[in-house]
């Protein structure tokens, strides 16, 4: 056997389902096998797997066994004589097996291999070709230098950036993306380091390839797209803890005990830099907008009340009481960021018409408290009522400010346009978008174009493939959606590398599946189309849901005493809503089924359930598994509500 794949999985299902049908297609003529080691994924990557790729091995651990030791699994139940580590958020081009092995057959100086690798958005990924991180180079690469110089021998050796991306290139390191290794050298060197969990293996493994004596190459010839750290959150700080440890790992091993002790040094030091950087960058980036609000809402506010004060309520003098100025005044504008939070006005991207609905609704709350409080502290409403003009003019304006200079999650209109083309032949066009009809998003826009080069006559199609660029600006698209069935993954990728200016985004659809995927840049997952769209799962209606529960447990507690006797079990109801208030359980949750035949967004279990609306309580497996999807994907708070109305009474089973 000439190849055996490796693919390590962990909750990426759909980035699996894509790879998977990428790694069959270059599979046609190459004597191989692909071994898939899935770490306890509890998102469904097996059983689609088992149902879809029957041709593949699976392995299916019942803990996470992190990269190394998943990867050394397979690597020995393999029978090639290359062995290919390959992520799951990678797809390859469908020759892109038989030149690797072409290569490596000529060239048997060469342990091991690695490709060109690009983004979602056909973009060159630095990593595909990297140095040994030295002391020097790490501390260029950890503090800047190497992104001020990106092409300098000395600065860029980390990404070895004077090296010219599209020859071949003798390298030292290889990304564990995509890392082709002889059998035999792996039998003399031995397998990953299982001292690594998920970083640092692919610079050890390739550093011990060259100790002994054998060549890493980057090869361009062939490419993959790698959407990189789908599985995991690279600007967090636990991602710059875990893959720091890595590297202290890595020099302790390699390095001579005096370089060790400075690489250590160094990389303590940026451990401590990099985490502080990225907990103020995501500070900075989640406190920006709100900061900016309170400082319009109260120093409008202010100067409202310096204006009204000595214009009409102060005219022969004196003024509001420091309590207005340091206790009212904060209050007032703390209750209004408070109400564009809950109503999604700083959910990204940010829309303006959320500010303003914010604004109204915590005007209305400042009202009936208003209208609590006692004497001394009640002060002029038309102050409320002018802060409130103020407010609805000024959150609007800053967003538009912000919209004016491209800052990215700020959004002009509350209903989001897309615009697609489905790049292929008829039949499988037409699935693709119906599938995407069948989504959330409601595309306003869904045009075909033919995969063939040649502009055709067929009136079904806006156009053939040649003529994209023109169609884009024509039909203002947003994004472009490649059917992989009808079109090879070379094509692909050499279209979202010509029209990368394009200013639009990019997604595959796999034959035969109900997803469409892809990623907008390197960083982000980018936007999952498919059929069971889980809308309680999103950000906003997760905040709705707890929000809607805290309130109900709070107002159930305190009309207890006369709420309990209406509860079939009064002790289950009082124990309901103190699990409810703490976060242990949800007022409406998913309908029971066992065995769990689909997956479902993660929430938290319910007290009710939708058929607890229902007069028949007896439904099939079946039913209840349509009812928990029409539940997720078409979740409102208001159907919380409807189901606890019906089902009053049984709020304490």
């Amino acid at each position: 056997m000439k190849l055996s794949v490796i693919v390590v999985n962990y909750n990426v299902e759909y980035f699996l389902e894509q790879c998977l049908h990428s790694v069959r297609k270059a599979m046609k003529g190459v004597d191989g096998e692909v071994i898939v080691v899935d770490n306890n994924s509890i998102d469904g990557s097996n059983q689609m797997v088992e149902k879809k790729f029957p041709e593949v091995r699976l392995i299916a651990n019942h803990d996470n066994r992190g990269f190394s030791k998943a990867n050394n699994q397979g690597i020995n139940l393999s029978k090639g004589e290359y062995v290919l580590l390959l992520n799951p958020d990678t797809v390859v081009e469908d020759d892109t097996f038989s030149k690797i092995i072409s290569f490596m057959d000529v060239h048997p100086e060469a342990g091991a291999l690695g490709v060109k690798m690009v983004d979602g958005s056909g973009n060159f990924l630095p990593e595909s070709k990297r140095g040994l991180p030295t002391p020097v180079t790490s501390f260029y690469k950890m503090f800047g230098l190497s992104s001020l110089f990106p092409h300098s021998k000395r600065f860029a050796r980390y990404h070895l950036g004077h090296l010219d991306k599209d020859q071949i290139h003798e390298v030292e390191i290889l990304a564990g993306a995509f890392m082709l290794l002889r059998k035999s050298v792996l039998d003399e060197i031995g397998l990953l380091d299982e001292t690594f969990f998920m970083y640092g293996e692919d610079i050890d493994l390739s550093y011990r390839v060259i100790k002994a004596g054998y060549k890493n190459y980057y090869f361009p010839e062939t490419r993959i797209i790698h959407y990189k750290g789908e599985s995991t959150k690279k600007g967090s700080v636990n991602y710059v803890l875990v893959f720091y440890h890595a590297m202290v790992i890595f020099a302790n091993k390699h390095f001579s005990q005096k370089n060790a002790r400075l690489y250590t040094t160094l990389i303590n030091t940026a451990i401590y830099f990099r985490a502080f950087l990225s907990l103020l960058s995501r500070l900075w980036d989640r406190l920006i907008l709100p900061v900016l609000d309170a400082v319009l809402l109260f120093g409008g506010t202010l100067l409202i009340k310096e204006m009204w004060g000595r214009g009409m309520i102060y005219a022969g003098g004196g003024d509001y009481p420091l309590t207005f100025l340091y206790f009212v005044i904060p209050s007032y504008v703390l209750m209004w960021l408070l109400s564009v939070f809950f109503v999604g006005g700083y959910d990204r991207p940010v829309r303006i018409s959320k500010s303003i609905q914010g604004i109204l609704a915590g005007t209305i709350i400042i009202l009936v408290l208003y209208a609590l409080l006692p004497e001394r502290l009640r002060f002029s409403r038309a102050l409320i009522l002018l802060g409130t003009l103020w407010g609805i003019m000024a959150l609007p304006a800053l967003r538009l400010m912000l919209a004016a200079f491209h800052v990215s999650w700020v959004k002009i209109g509350d209903n989001e346009t897309k615009r697609f083309l489905v790049i292929g032949d008829k039949d499988e066009a037409k699935r693709v978008s119906d599938l995407l009809y069948a989504s959330y998003i409601r595309p306003t826009f869904v045009g075909w174009v033919s995969p063939n080069e040649k502009p055709g006559t067929d009136t079904d199609y806006v156009g053939s493939i040649s003529q994209v660029v023109d169609i884009i600006r024509i039909y203002h698209i947003n994004e472009v959606v490649f059917c992989s069935k009808s079109i090879t993954h070379q094509v692909i990728i050499n279209k979202m590398t010509e029209w990368k200016n394009a200013q639009v985004d990019y997604k595959i659809a796999p034959e035969d599946s109900l997803s469409i995927i892809g990623s907008n840049s390197i960083h982000t997952q980018g936007d999952l189309y498919t059929i069971d769209i889980h809308a309680v799962d999103t950000v906003a209606n997760r905040r709705n849901k707890r929000l809607i529960d805290f309130v109900l447990s709070i107002l159930f507690i305190a009309g207890s005493p006369v709420v309990v006797w209406a509860m079939k079990s009064p002790v289950g109801f009082i124990s309901n809503c103190f699990k409810v208030l703490f976060g242990k359980k949800s007022w409406v949750g998913f309908c029971p089924v066992d065995p769990p035949l689909i997956q479902l967004p993660k929430i938290r279990k319910g007290v009710l359930n939708p058929i607890d609306a229902m007069h028949n309580k007896q439904h099939s497996p079946q039913t209840k598994i349509n009812l928990n999807l029409l539940y997720a994907r078409d979740y409102k708070v208001w159907k919380d509500l409807n189901i606890i109305l019906y089902a009053f009474r049984d709020l304490g089973k």
